[in-house]
């Protein structure tokens, strides 16, 4: 099975044998994630191209080629490339194929990204688009799960913007391969698109929904938080309703399995008390971390000849 010149759009795109290789090619590669290098892609250019903010998938993209033997370039920022003139994705995706062997993209828009696979002769890697999916995030948070809890049996709660939030959206596609059991937690507001359950409803998947993290914090595996997204919001008022709702504290976790890891895609507002850092229950910096080796497993994958 080979992942070379694959676009990577969607966990929807994956079948669970796909899965398991990256997984398995990450561990294999995670002791050149520490500062040891391998010459995998030596020669090889990536090119990031960053229409939203980001830290930690931008820097982890770059560190990954470099630890792989690569190269990063990047468009650093919209205003100050030809964007800003007006050039249409259509046409920046054109022109950057000539410049790399493989593009990264994140962009406000969802669809964006499977759009620029179909105008490239290279490589697509999604970096997120919009409230869509954020495929390498979910194999980051599958590479967490397996590293430090347990992918067989899985019950897990995914907690607050579900509506918005697009690593939720890939993570749920990709936990049902796995056949785990998932508990939606969220606002009224913002749960989880219709859609989507419905997908998960009919692959088998056992699936509750309520707005009580109390009601599912001591049955789960995994706590999975996400920072409700107030730039994703049309209107500011909408999302004063919400802010705030769900936070964990040591006081919260008193109950809780004592297996069960914490996680957050980052980066947390108030969610999580910082004094939740210290206990055995946090793995959201280690999930931060396993970034690099599951994205040195991508790109070696995709980018090998």
């Amino acid at each position: 099975m080979s992942l070379a010149k694959k676009d990577i759009i969607s966990m929807r795109d994956f079948s669970r044998n796909e899965i398991d290789l990256i997984l398995k090619k990450a561990e294999e590669l995670e002791p050149f994630a520490r500062g040891r290098k391998t010459g995998k892609l030596d020669g090889k250019i990536l090119a990031m191209l960053f229409y939203e903010p980001s830290t930690r998938t931008r820097l982890s993209f770059e560190t990954a080629m470099k630890r792989l033997g690569g190269d990063a370039i990047d468009m650093v920022s919209t205003e100050a490339s030809s964007v800003a003139k007006g050039e249409t994705l259509a046409d920046t995706i054109r022109v950057i194929e000539g410049y790399a062997d493989a593009i990264l993209l994140r962009h406000p828009k969802e669809g964006a990204a499977r759009m620029a696979a179909d105008f490239s002769s290279v490589p697509v890697i999604n970096a997120g688009d919009g409230a869509g999916h954020h495929p390498t995030q979910t194999l980051l948070d599958l590479y967490t799960i397996k590293r430090e809890s347990n992918l067989k049996d899985l019950s897990i709660a995914l907690v607050g913007d579900l509506k918005y939030g697009r690593t939720v959206h890939s993570l749920t596609y990709a936990l049902a391969l796995f056949g785990a059991n998932i508990w939606l937690v969220s606002p009224e507001q913002l749960r989880m698109p219709a859609s989507i359950k419905n997908d998960l409803i009919h692959s088998g998947v056992g699936l509750r929904e309520t707005t009580s993290l109390a009601e599912a914090i001591d049955q789960v595996d995994v706590l999975y938080m996400t920072r409700i997204q107030k730039e994703r919001f049309p209107d500011p008022s909408e999302y004063q309703k919400v802010a705030g709702t769900y936070r964990i504290t040591m006081e919260i976790l008193e109950n809780v399995r004592e297996h069960l890891i914490i996680m957050h895609p980052l980066p947390r507002v108030d969610e999580i008390s910082p004094d939740v850092d210290s206990t055995k229950f946090a793995k959201y910096f280690k999930q931060s971390f396993y970034g690099i080796p599951v994205r040195m497993a991508i790109l070696s994958m995709v980018m090998e000849d």
